[in-house]
């Protein structure tokens, strides 16, 4: 990483932790510490966003995708190269970095106080901002070390590298991020450096079904390019076996601006209405929620749907415990989800 990388991402309110790991507060944490909402995390799964740390473990990634908010000066690489930075030298510098960032919120009028004296204790760690988080050679010890503080682990990566993905502990959420039913359809949105890159997300998919954690599929749904083929999106759903699926859509946001029109961002009923189409061809999912201002679809496997009732958030402390016995068996931390349904409603701006 150069000067120039550091000093453009740290004028995007980024704040460099060591050699490779990054931090950035969501906007989500600041609304809800302003009473403003809350993230889709929070609606799905129970994750309080005035307490979630947004960070990766890895700058680099091997991919340039058109719909990335990252800008293509940012690092690329295949594989992991330079140093590596020890587990809790990354995790301090990342709480460090947060508080840091979060402080001038004291001083602001909208600011409810007791969020602010929450978001001190950072309770959930979403490895998702930015590069390939789970190529960081020991994010398996970096896991453990947020797990023995009682911190959940929900972990994104680009359905690249499977033998990470075979290799990885289990985590609180481990999400396979995806964007094409098709090989040049996949060359065309996600630009990949890696020249097998099409056998290597479908690896990736047949090791996700292996996992026993709870496991997750984002669909990138970005209008005009990959919002049709649903019984192809189907068959990787039913091919990955995820926990959960969330088709989500493309947020006309940073450099991917200069790579795609706002025309590509989907309105949230055109989410729903091609949510409703993949569903058709799935035997085993149905749609449990929504969250508009996001413009994100949940689909979860019928087996969370107990009585009528959902059940897709996370009693925590179950899982911290099932952590410690080597144990996490997803049946046994689940809680009821308190707002389920969906209206197919979003606001045409």
């Amino acid at each position: 990483m150069n000067e120039e990388v550091k000093k453009n991402l740290e004028k995007q309110q980024y704040r460099i932790v060591g050699d490779h790991s990054t931090v950035k507060i969501c906007g989500w944490t600041k609304k809800m510490i302003k009473n403003e909402g809350e993230c889709y995390k929070y609606w799905f799964y129970g994750i309080r966003s005035n307490q979630c740390l947004q960070m990766s473990t890895n700058l680099s990634c091997a991919n340039r995708c058109i719909f990335c908010w990252r800008d293509y000066k940012a690092p690329v690489q295949k594989e992991w190269e330079g140093p590596i930075d020890e587990p809790e030298f990354i995790l301090n510098g990342s709480l460090e970095a947060q508080k840091k960032l979060l402080g001038g919120f004291w001083g602001n009028d909208n600011a409810d106080k007791q969020m602010m004296k929450e978001s001190d204790s950072v309770k959930h760690i979403a490895m998702s901002l930015t590069g390939e988080p789970i190529c960081y050679p020991k994010i398996n010890e970096f896991i453990d070390l947020c797990h023995s503080k009682r911190i959940s682990t929900f972990l994104v990566t680009n359905a690249q590298y499977w033998k990470e993905i075979e290799n990885l502990r289990p985590v609180t959420q481990l999400y396979l991020s995806l964007s094409a039913t098709s090989k040049e359809q996949l060359k065309e949105i996600e630009r990949p450096l890696l020249p097998e890159y099409w056998e290597r997300m479908n690896k990736s998919l047949d090791i996700l079904a292996k996992r026993k954690d709870r496991t997750c599929l984002r669909i990138t749904a970005i209008n005009g390019m990959n919002m049709k083929d649903e019984e192809g999106w189907a068959k990787l759903v039913e091919k990955g076996n995820p926990d959960f699926v969330e088709v989500k859509g493309y947020m006309f946001v940073g450099a991917s601006r200069q790579r795609l029109d706002k025309s590509n961002m989907p309105y949230h009923e055109d989410v729903v209405e091609f949510s409703k189409k993949i569903n058709e061809f799935l035997g085993d999912y149905e749609i449990a929620a929504e969250h508009i201002p996001s413009r994100v679809v949940l689909f979860a496997k019928k087996k969370y749907k107990k009585d009528g009732k959902w059940f897709t958030w996370i009693d925590f402390d179950k899982f911290f415990k099932l952590v410690e016995k080597d144990n996490v068996e997803i049946d046994s931390f689940l809680k009821e989800t308190p707002m389920t349904g969906i209206s197919g409603k979003g606001t045409r701006d």
